[in-house]
């Protein structure tokens, strides 16, 4: 372990940002951050590494139609005007929805934006007849909005958006489609002669509209940003010298560069650590966040968790208090996907807690006991957004099972291939024979927290419903939400369906996430909000 972290750190000195000697990086006001991942999430518009790819390479160097607001510690975030200043759907037809655009937008390149540029990045991951068409960001964006079916323009500052079916979520889902320069892309395209090339070229040079410009890009070990002084936001217009992102998937490693003043910010510290980072000066920001840790549940043929009585005694057979303990306390005891009080929380009839008599008896009743265990196997990952400590988590929970009857195999695998794993199913051969897959996933949006995991039309490789849960009730429930476009109808029926899906018990809800990250305290104006996301934009260095 320490001889990874020296290479690790010998790394992180390679940089032309890290090599300045520590009086010296107490002079500047570059923010230098650790993440998880393993690797830069990609820079050419559609991120992956899962979220941590829309918080580092996706809101700071990209804009979007609609956007999350984080700029507040005590509330929940709701989505905001982005790129578009406001919007409609059309009574008559609803599955037609009006943008209006702001007017006073340019990329990094200089190129404007305008209605012709949204409907240019619909094309780029709809429309396998474009040019400019790109499958390898399909993936993570077509499952983000995946009853988004076109574009078009109806004057420069106005485009019409066309569903597939009536959606009221879709303000929501555009949170994720990033407004990549179509001017810049093309000059990729007249300097390489095909689109691949071109959109390889974009990513080691990229151009979008956000409070970020990329200046230098080395895979695997950082991405170099300055602010863009042209920003059309004033709140979100950087005073910063500069942003440097370094992946550090290993948490021992992430907290010795953050001792060490190679680093001012670390997701995920190591709870054993957190006692030291606190006495040598450092800040730990936490908030409860929409976001859950679960084990998500396979029901193809065969599964050991197609019996109801198995899923819900995993659920109450372990104490998760006694893990937040383990955890430094960072983590929130889920009763769901959503809390009590929450607007789509619901009233359902099962109660997850932690009684273990409750979880022998439904072992029993279901035909396992000590002599006749269980044997699941989960796929996990040793690191990655948003996943806390899998190592630690899951081995807690295989030995917590064991109590009763469980066998668990845990097959640990790199992030980003978990992630991709999560779009393939469990009856895909990259599932390795696993009977629950551990991606932790944000709730904010009823399409990430809910649809994506129960409807039939979100089966495998549509979207993440590895799992292959659904039925026709789950999907009439779904069709009753999507459809109601009062906030009220839709809150009801987006509770009626969270009841449900509690009831059933599709995961093993194992934590939510508090999100806790250490940062030196030169970093200023750090607004902490519940969501997964966290706004770089208006921070500063002392």
């Amino acid at each position: 372990m320490v001889q990874s972290n020296r290479i690790t750190i010998a790394a992180l000195l390679a940089s032309s940002f890290l090599t300045l000697p520590v009086s010296a990086l107490a002079q500047d006001k570059i923010l230098r951050i650790g993440m998880t991942a393993a690797d830069i999430p990609r820079t050419l518009g559609q991120p992956d590494q899962g979220f941590e790819g829309n918080r580092f390479t996706g809101i700071t160097i990209y804009d979007s139609l609609t956007e999350w607001d984080l700029s507040k510690e005590e509330e929940a975030s709701v989505v905001i005007p982005g790129l578009a200043t406001s919007w409609e759907v059309n009574p008559e037809d609803t599955t037609k929805w009006t943008f209006t655009l702001r007017d006073d937008v340019t990329f990094h390149d200089g190129s404007p934006f305008n209605a012709e540029a949204v409907v240019w990045n619909v094309q780029k991951v709809l429309d396998e007849a474009a040019p400019h068409f790109d499958a390898s960001q399909v993936g993570v964006t077509a499952s983000r909005m995946p009853t988004l079916r076109s574009a078009r323009v109806i004057d420069e500052f106005t485009v019409e958006l066309t569903t597939a079916v009536p959606d009221s979520f879709l303000p929501i889902n555009l949170t994720n489609l990033f407004m990549a320069s179509p001017t810049h892309w093309q000059a990729k395209f007249d300097e390489t002669g095909d689109a691949e090339s071109a959109w390889a070229a974009f990513a080691a040079d990229p151009s979008g509209s956000g409070p970020f410009r990329v200046t230098s890009f080395a895979p695997r070990e950082r991405l170099e940003m300055v602010p863009n002084e042209n920003y059309w936001n004033p709140a979100r217009t950087s005073s910063l010298d500069g942003l440097v992102l370094v992946p550090l998937p290993e948490a021992n490693a992430r907290t010795a560069a953050l001792l060490s003043g190679q680093v001012d910010w670390i997701e995920a510290p190591s709870p054993d650590a957190i006692a030291q980072i606190e006495a040598r000066g450092f800040t730990i920001y936490s908030n409860p966040q929409p976001h859950v840790w679960p084990w998500q549940l396979s029901f193809a043929e065969g599964s050991p968790w197609l019996d109801q009585r198995v899923r819900h005694a995993a659920n109450v057979c372990f104490d998760r208090e006694e893990l937040s303990i383990l955890l430094g306390g960072f983590m929130g005891a889920p009763k769901g996907s959503y809390e009590p009080g929450h607007p789509w929380f619901g009233n359902p009839s099962f109660d997850i807690r932690y009684d273990l008599d409750e979880a022998q008896r439904l072992m029993s009743e279901a035909g396992f006991s000590d002599s006749n265990r269980l044997r699941v196997k989960v796929q996990t990952s040793a690191s990655g957004s948003g996943q806390m400590q899998p190592i630690p988590m899951n081995e807690y929970l295989q030995q917590s099972l064991r109590d009763c009857y469980f066998d668990v195999e845990l097959d640990v695998i790199e992030w980003n291939t978990v992630f991709t794993n999560w779009r393939r199913g469990a009856t895909d051969e990259s599932a390795n024979g696993a009977h629950a897959i551990n991606v932790s996933f944000s709730t904010m949006d009823p399409f990430f927290g809910m649809v994506r995991f129960t409807s039939t039309g979100t089966f495998p490789p549509v979207s993440n419903n590895w799992g292959y849960f659904g039925n026709d009730e789950f999907d009439a429930l779904i069709a009753a939400a999507r459809t109601a476009f009062d906030a009220e109808e839709r809150d009801e029926a987006l509770a009626t369906l969270h009841t449900r899906i509690v009831e059933e018990a599709p995961f093993v809800w194992v934590a939510h996430d508090t999100g806790p990250r250490a940062m030196s305290p030169r970093v200023t104006g750090v607004v902490q909000p519940k969501s997964w996301f966290i706004d770089i934009a208006p921070m500063g260095m002392e």
